[in-house]
């Protein structure tokens, strides 16, 4: 049985597109005895609402992570939190990066304190690809972030509450994929817009990101950065997967962006053991008590684990049957 079985459950950020495939997947599968949403758009509250049939289980927090005291009293009888709750578009950072600060480094302080003030027992937050050796502003905000909910163990080594982080690549079907735009300019005619034909990025679906993220309730012990194996996809043949044959353009590379993304750097290499198809980056300090795996492969010292260094790949037929599927 899923220790979600029974539980009370509160995700921030939960109208987004990771928190309704969450949703959908915990009340069809896991019965909850209770899910709370915490999130700032009442109107997305309300559209969700409608698409869930007002579900006795779910419950509907309007609040914003800004907010330590809303999230304490959100949080109020919770026993696992998910913490989706982000501003995510890099160049819109690079315009607006206090702001930025203010959600993503501020507001998960307020989810690291008030989980402890009210005895949470676990918290999963969600990472990126970004946050690893950023260079950009949305991606040092979440190294921030990272950093501060394995911290919070320490904070929280006296009582219950434990820590983890989640991070994964892009995801296929979320809120803000190229894929979309690609489909509506290929209709058109239209060339399509490639930052840079050299460009890899990591793929995964919302079901593969939703799983992680559960399996990861049951693994986790406090402390731990857990990274799924997953693989790697060149933009160019995601264009010719979602538009066969359709003509493309380069237009450069966009402030803040990458050519190749990372999900574990060189120096965390000393730190890392694969667990199956899953990496674990360890803390640096543990002071809580916490123990790694015993079952855990170490990776050599150096190693990296980069979009075009990776050793899966997904090829435009892969892609094009993941796309008719997820897409």
């Amino acid at each position: 049985m899923s220790m979600l079985s029974g539980s009370s459950l509160l995700i921030t950020g939960g109208t987004g597109s990771f928190g309704k495939a969450f949703l959908r997947e915990v009340l069809d599968h896991h019965d909850p005895r209770r899910v709370v949403v915490f999130s700032r758009d009442e109107l997305k509250q309300y559209e969700l609402r409608q698409a869930f049939g007002d579900d006795p289980r779910l419950r509907w927090f309007l609040g914003d992570v800004r907010d330590r005291e809303r999230l304490t009293r959100a949080m109020t009888g919770v026993d696992l939190v998910v913490h989706a709750a982000a501003l995510k578009q890099v160049d819109t950072a690079e315009y607006n990066p206090f702001e930025f600060v203010r959600t993503n480094v501020d507001g998960s302080q307020n989810v690291i304190d008030a989980a402890i003030d009210v005895g949470v027992k676990k918290v999963v937050a969600l990472s990126t690809d970004k946050a690893s050796s950023p260079i950009n502003l949305y991606g040092a905000t979440k190294l921030c972030a990272d950093r501060m909910f394995i911290s919070g163990n320490h904070y929280a080594a006296s009582g219950d509450t434990r820590f983890c982080v989640v991070r994964y690549g892009n995801v296929m079907g979320s809120r803000g994929s190229v894929i979309p735009m690609f489909r509506r300019l290929a209709q058109a005619g239209e060339s399509l817009p490639i930052t840079d034909h050299r460009m890899t990025r990591f793929w995964i679906t919302l079901p593969q990101a939703v799983k992680f993220v559960i399996d990861s309730f049951e693994l986790m012990t406090g402390g731990e950065l857990y990274v799924p194996r997953i693989p790697s996809m060149r933009v160019v043949d995601l264009a010719e997967a979602v538009a066969p044959g359709t003509r493309t353009h380069e237009i450069g590379i966009r402030p803040g962006e990458k050519l190749h993304e990372e999900m574990i750097a060189p120096d965390d290499s000393r730190r890392t053991i694969r667990l199956g198809e899953r990496y674990v980056v360890m803390p640096y300090v543990s002071g809580w008590g916490y123990e790694p795996p015993a079952d855990g492969e170490s990776v050599p010292e150096g190693w990296t684990y980069r979009s075009d260094t990776n050793d899966l790949w997904l090829d435009p037929d892969q892609l094009r049957e993941l796309i008719a599927t997820f897409g």
